[in-house]
């Protein structure tokens, strides 16, 4: 035997744990977990429930987070998952990483452990029961999926009892679901609109579907057993405490469970073992096919249970609407980051990390602290991810120690550095997407709590989160697009400064300043020379040129809060508060001295030059920022009409 490291740390792959069938296996793995101290991380998708397949997408991508190489074992529960083409990805990325694997229910692959029952036997004994036992002659079936092993067993049971006491099989009576209530009710509306006799008996390969039979049958006038027998299969809570009880098939869930992480930490240990384990199960014959009560649970516990239950859902709705109300409130990530908060603590959690991609806005990120710091002005549609997550994420929120913090980003293979901590104890960790529809916006992992396992609400408290980023994703598009539009509206799309609009829009409290505080105020009016030749011998493309250069010469001279723009044509103005001639003249000089530069390097044909002029006032409030610009513009033309004079040519 080996000696083991203090904390082993085990996968867990699984879909809807809001199921009791679920819910009951994690408990098992749990309990073993608990007594030798492993660490448990569930890998957790609610893929196949919203009958979205864009949202399918985005649960399922969880999965590709797993870095099997880092875990000592894993326990696959594949059975729950929806989609095969998953499943097998699953089954290559175990088995490339070499480490143990348990498969529960389904027997994957020969180089994985597997616990499980026996599907045909067990529906066998169900279906001759029915046939036997009550001499039934016409028997329905409601199936699950096509491709789901367990599902194909249980039907060839059906099918083989049938063979057995020389009853004819007919597909129409049989109806193929996906272990949905939904499955079971549209069965029977199927069977009833049928042109075949009704059935005596309706076999279910699942309570859950059984139990919407008997619903959907009593909606109808029709009674159970009196007028038909129905039969499930999981023999669970709701079965064993529906009226009439449901006849069906007790399953070792809790030990599979309990057995598949004992066979990881066997193997760990150098334990001998079987390969493949198969668990009894045993047949529980209630009211639904006309035989006595068993009521495994007592009526007392049964009250008490249900008002737990009962008590508990209602305290969920409530955390959920709330929830849902105040992150629909926030308007940015900080404000639904703070509102997120006490919705964290209410599901009394020993530590929470949201985890974000580095994209998740949709556009390139850096991290600055706790904000996000744009590097892209515009957001691209098809800039997000759909499998996988960004090479690092950000943790923009923590909750550890009974304090909120935020970590800096870190690596996506390690997925969580927590998992690697030094403890005394192992923990319980639940790993969930945050996505919108396919759109991979990060993940969060809870640690250490008893609502994801015991709340039916736990996944729309994680779609509340979700749909909150996603909202705030679509604020901050807005908010870009409108700063896109704004820009048009005050940035001249040739020279990239400000047009007449944008000059105006940001002088205007400038000047108002300038009058309250008694400074001085300037402006300063360039226009272009020898513009129309450039146009006529060059082309207005050249012409095009030379004003985006004049605009670039200017621009990189107002170094000290001056105000430029293009005032239209191959006009530019410039504002500055508390100016004096002697900065005026530094300022033109440095605008020539740009200007040279220019045309000492542009290889052009030809030399940009510009009239320069500026008036200098300390404004009162009757003084309007549109006469001084008239006088700016008389003393540049003042200035063009000496160069004229000494045959410039304009």
């Amino acid at each position: 035997m080996k000696m083991r490291k203090d904390i082993l740390n085990i996968a867990v792959i699984i879909s809807g744990i809001d199921e009791e069938y679920q819910s009951t296996i994690l408990k098992g793995v749990q309990k073993y977990a608990e007594e030798l101290n492993i660490n448990i991380s569930h890998f957790i998708a609610f893929g196949g429930i919203l009958h979205n397949q864009k949202h399918d997408i985005g649960e399922f991508n969880i999965y590709n987070l797993v870095n099997y190489e880092r875990f000592d074992g894993v326990i696959l529960i594949t059975n729950v998952i929806s989609s095969p083409e998953i499943t097998e990805q699953i089954v290559q990325k175990v088995k490339k990483a070499g480490i143990p694997a348990v498969s529960i229910d389904n027997d994957l692959d020969k180089s994985m452990y597997h616990i499980g029952i026996d599907n045909k036997k067990a529906m066998k004994e169900i279906v001759k029961h029915i046939v036997e036992v009550h001499n039934v002659k016409t028997v329905n079936y409601v199936s699950g999926p096509s491709d789901n092993p367990e599902s194909i067993l249980r039907f060839e049971a059906y099918k083989e009892v049938l063979a057995e006491h020389n009853i004819p099989f007919e597909e129409e009576r049989v109806h193929h679901g996906f272990f949905r209530a939904v499955d079971g009710r549209n069965a029977v509306f199927e069977f009833v609109n049928s042109e075949l006799p009704f059935p005596e008996a309706i076999i279910c390969a699942n309570d859950a579907m059984a139990i919407a039979v008997i619903t959907t049958l009593t909606s109808l006038g029709k009674e159970v057993p009196e007028d038909v027998l129905v039969t499930g299969f999981d023999n669970v809570y709701n079965a064993r405490n529906y009226y009439p009880e449901i006849t069906s098939v007790q399953r070792p869930l809790f030990e599979s469970g309990y057995k598949a992480c004992q066979k990881i930490y066997n193997h760990i240990m150098g334990i001998n073992q079987p390969r493949s384990e198969i668990l009894e199960t045993t047949p529980v014959y209630a009211q639904s096919c006309g035989c006595h009560s068993k009521m495994s649970d007592d009526i007392g516990g049964f009250k008490k249970e249900n008002y737990y239950l009962m008590d508990m859902y209602n305290r969920h709705i409530s955390l959920v609407n709330r929830m849902s109300c105040s992150l629909a409130e926030s308007e940015s990530i900080e404000e639904n980051i703070n509102n997120l908060k006490s919705f964290i603590m209410e599901i009394e959690c020993e530590k929470f990390f949201l985890c974000m991609c580095e994209n998740w806005t949709g556009k390139k990120t850096e991290r600055n602290n706790t904000s996000y710091v744009s590097t892209s002005n515009m957001f691209r549609a098809d800039n997000y991810l759909i499998n996988g997550y960004t090479e690092f994420v950000d943790v923009p929120l923590v909750y550890c120690d009974n304090n909120f913090g935020f970590l800096e980003g870190f690596e996506t293979s390690l997925m969580l550095p927590d998992l690697y901590a030094d403890t005394s104890k192992s923990k319980l960790y639940y790993f969930v997407p945050i996505h919108f529809r396919e759109r991979a916006l990060g993940y969060c992992v809870i640690c250490n709590s008893k609502f994801p396992l015991e709340s039916p609400l736990f996944h729309t408290w994680i779609m509340n989160i979700s749909n909150s980023l996603e909202n705030i994703r679509k604020l901050m598009c807005l908010e870009d697009v409108l700063s896109e539009i704004d820009k048009l509206y005050v940035i001249d799309p040739l020279s990239f400064i400000y047009n007449r609009n944008g000059f105006n829009r940001n002088t205007d409290e400038l000047f108002l300043e300038c009058i309250r505080e008694k400074r001085p105020a300037m402006i300063m009016f360039a226009d272009m020379d020898k513009m129309k030749y450039i146009n006529d011998t060059f082309g207005h493309k050249e012409g095009d040129c030379a004003i985006k250069s004049m605009a670039d010469a200017i621009s990189s001279a107002c170094m000290h809060g001056e105000i430029c723009a293009r005032f239209g044509g191959d006009e530019f103005i410039i504002f500055a508060a508390g100016y004096n001639d002697e900065q005026a003249e530094s300022l033109r000089n440095l605008i020539n001295k740009n200007i040279d530069t220019y045309n000492e390097q542009s290889g052009k044909p030809y030399n940009i030059k510009a009239s320069i002029g500026w008036h200098i006032d300390i404004p009162t409030k009757n003084t309007k920022l549109a006469s001084m610009v008239t006088i700016a513009d008389q003393k540049m033309y003042n200035v063009k009409k000496g160069k004229l004079k000494n045959g410039t040519p304009r």
